[in-house]
């Protein structure tokens, strides 16, 4: 029985490992949850365009101008990036963890920023 649970996929909606096929449909035994295999994937979540916002939930855009609205500690650097500069051209990348935003910043050169930290202009 252990050959089954480790091919199918857990339950998507409890979790559970113990899910077993019944016909075309996936069935799960604890919440009698029943669905088809491939179905609400990754892959449906990634078919639209991917919507990124700033710290007070504006949608951010490339060529966009944001400000930093908390300082910023730089690898490599002494000072940290103040509160209140402007960056201008953004371009939005899937970028290394949640830094979603690619940019030059005057004075530290090119970097990532999280969207989390800015806020659109």
């Amino acid at each position: 029985m252990s050959a089954v649970t480790d091919t199918l996929p857990p339950c998507p909606e409890c979790s559970s490992v113990y899910t077993y096929e019944m016909g075309a449909l996936l069935v799960c035994p604890e919440c009698d949850h029943e669905w088809e295999p491939g179905a609400g994937t990754d892959a449906d979540v990634s078919d639209g365009p991917r919507e990124i916002r700033d710290a007070v939930g504006n949608v951010l855009a490339d060529g966009d101008t944001v400000t930093v609205v908390k300082d910023l500690k730089v690898k490599g650097s002494a000072t940290a990036i103040k509160v209140g500069t402007k960056v201008r051209g953004i371009r939005l990348v899937d970028g290394v963890g949640d830094h979603d935003i690619d940019c030059k910043v005057d004075g530290f050169g090119p970097m990532q920023l999280k969207s989390s930290v800015v806020k659109k202009v």
